[in-house]
Formats: structure tokens, sequence, C-alpha cells
């Protein structure tokens, strides 16, 4: 768990091509009590270096990244430990997507343009869970 958290807050790392986007998506998560974003990326590579050194407990991610896709991301996380949920936030929002992620390993996918309210409801959950969790 990264440093500065505090064990009740939900740790949640972005990866998102768009630095206008991560920005949006960031401000939103910030309005969540006891979600703290501990880091972002643009592409795969740094994303999996710094998922590993924070080591959060929720990854949301787009699939349209540069040099790979985010499908590549998913499976990764879901091969190596420690466990960590992840979130699909895409324009790709196809059923072939999102079934594509489903079997890659992700928790949760949302279209980012139509979805983006429900998308914030389950980090809410998320939160709330991971609270009741570090009070026991």
């Amino acid at each position: 768990m990264n440093a500065n958290a505090s064990p009740k807050e939900l740790t949640v790392f972005l990866v998102e091509d768009s630095a206008s986007l991560r920005r949006r998506i960031a401000a939103l998560l910030h309005t969540i009590d006891g979600v703290r974003v501990v880091g972002e990326a643009e592409d795969i590579q740094t994303a999996l270096r710094c998922i590993a050194a924070c080591r959060p407990a929720v990854v949301i991610t787009d699939l349209r990244l540069p040099g790979a896709s985010g499908l590549e991301l998913i499976s990764s996380l879901a091969r190596r430990g420690p466990p960590v949920v992840t979130l699909v936030l895409t324009n790709q929002s196809g059923q072939p997507f999102r079934e594509a992620c489903q079997a890659a390993g992700a928790h949760y996918f949302f279209d980012k343009t139509q979805e983006i309210d429900k998308a914030c409801r389950a980090i809410e959950r998320l939160a709330e869970a991971h609270r009741r969790r570090a009070v026991l």
C-alpha cells in the first residue's frame, strides 16, 4: 500500500493516455469519500512499473493505450500478485470488448461517455467495503 495513504483509504491508480481526461477522472475520484489516487500513467510499461511500486487496491484503465491494448495490462495484472481490482473505463464499449475484458480478468467495465456515474458508484461501493474491512 502507498505509504501516504491511510489504511482506510481505497487506493486507485489511473491508466489513461489523455492527460486532460486523467485529470478529470482524478478530480471525480477526489470527490468520493475514502478514495485516494496514488498514481497515474499513460502507457502500459509505466503503469506496470508504478503499480508494482505503489500496490493500489484498484486500477482504472482505458483500452486504447499507446504501444499496447489495455487488455494486455488487465491480463498482466490478473496473472501476477498481489490481487488488484481492475475497472475498465473506455469508449470501446461494444459487447465484444466487454467480453474480452471479462475473459482477461477485469472486474468492472464502463463506457466512459455514458456510464461514468455508474463507474463512480462502483468505486464508492468499493471504498465503503474497504473501510468496513479496515475497521475489523
